[in-house]
């Protein structure tokens, strides 16, 4: 975002406000309103073209491989915009690897979407309260893995013999043609009478 020399005037003023409250004029004021509202009219616009290019992109990953160099180029777009490349994104540039653009790409591509769920994660845990993972020290300290004995499918599982479980009434399994009757084929209509002239 790149301000005017009169907006650069303006939030000096507004920053040194804020730094060293004082009274302010009127026209400062609205100096200062007429900026905000510009730079929010600044973010809304570039929502607005972040949600265009996705959705551009979007349409050019459903049309490959007939749309690869135009996909390629709105997905280096769109992660020098900060957009984490998807699950699709992904998947779309496997199948492409085979040029050299995508390959490329492509590991770029994993290592943002590494980076990505890695945060997502801290996050998480961060808010969950788990430990970070870190000791003081700084280095990584990785929690002792341990059997889940006692999901279904487990080792516990294939030790403990299963229950049969009740066998249903018998039941006759209906024919075909009983639940379908065949179709009855439709009776020609009978000849007109034919009119004796008299």
């Amino acid at each position: 975002m790149a301000f005017s020399a009169d907006e650069l005037r303006v939030l000096r003023r507004a920053l040194a406000v804020a730094l060293h409250p004082a009274p302010l004029q009127d026209e400062d004021v609205q100096d200062t309103l007429r900026l905000a509202e510009s730079v929010d009219e600044a973010v809304r616009e570039a929502g607005r073209l972040r949600a265009f290019l996705l959705a551009d992109l979007a349409r050019y990953r459903e049309a490959l491989p007939g749309s690869l160099s135009g996909y390629l180029e709105l997905l280096q777009d769109a992660l020098a915009a900060g957009y984490d490349p998807g699950a699709d994104d992904l998947a779309a540039l496997r199948a492409l690897r085979r040029n050299p653009a995508a390959a490329e790409l492509l590991a770029r591509c994993q290592i943002l979407a590494e980076r990505s769920v890695r945060a997502r994660l801290a996050r998480v845990s961060q808010a969950t309260g788990a430990p970070s993972g870190r000791s003081p020290q700084g280095a990584v300290v990785t929690a002792p893995r341990v059997r889940l004995l006692a999901l279904p499918g487990g080792r516990a599982a294939a030790d403990d013999p299963k229950p049969t479980p009740p066998a249903p009434a018998e039941r006759p399994v209906p024919k075909p043609s009983e639940v379908f009757p065949p179709r009855r084929r439709p009776v020609p209509p009978p000849p007109p009478e034919e009119r004796v002239a008299g």
